[in-house]
């Protein structure tokens, strides 16, 4: 268990859609477990799944990010968020869904304008290898049979494989008319 150090942030916030977590995520919050004593997950879109752009469904998620997690040394929690269509709130949504946090993290420009209004502190953390490490990079090379698995952790890869997420990506982007 990590011993708390005196002046460090107690837990952070992290949020991302993870289809699928992939390496540039880990390292991301690998980064972050350097600088806090815990880490929450928020698994964003968590009511989405099937689709071409979000083919994993939340619980495959978490078990993706928990079971990846695992090899670093911060507790954590992960945490289906679903989207409610209103930015003005969702703010008090994440709060409403998640243990306190003293810092949130985040690239995404709305995201971060959002936690700055509502008085949370919020940082951005540095991409890790975006051109290679990307969502959409990883379930095109699984659509067209291009190597994936490497971009992923391997405990990623085995929760795509027991969830045969392959097959059902290619299935759902299939084109309905060919």
């Amino acid at each position: 268990m990590r011993q708390r150090k005196a002046g460090r942030i107690n837990r952070a916030f992290y949020i991302g859609r993870f289809q699928p977590y992939h390496i540039g995520h880990h390292t991301i919050l690998g980064n972050i477990a350097d600088e806090v004593d815990e880490i929450i997950v928020g698994i964003g879109s968590a009511q989405r799944s099937h689709e071409p752009e979000t083919p994993f469904t939340a619980g495959e998620r978490v078990v993706m990010v928990s079971r990846s997690l695992k090899d670093l040394d911060i507790d954590y929690y992960v945490i289906p968020i679903e989207d409610i269509q209103r930015n003005a709130v969702w703010v008090s949504h994440v709060l409403s869904m998640t243990p306190h946090f003293d810092l949130a993290y985040t690239n995404n420009p709305l995201v971060f304008r959002l936690f700055e209004e509502a008085g949370v502190m919020v940082k951005r953390s540095p991409m890790y290898q975006r051109e290679v490490y990307s969502g959409t990079a990883i379930r095109k090379k699984m659509l067209t049979g291009g190597g994936w698995e490497n971009l992923v952790p391997v405990a990623v890869a085995r929760v795509i494989e027991e969830a045969r997420g392959v097959e059902r990506l290619r299935e759902i982007a299939r084109d309905d008319l060919g």
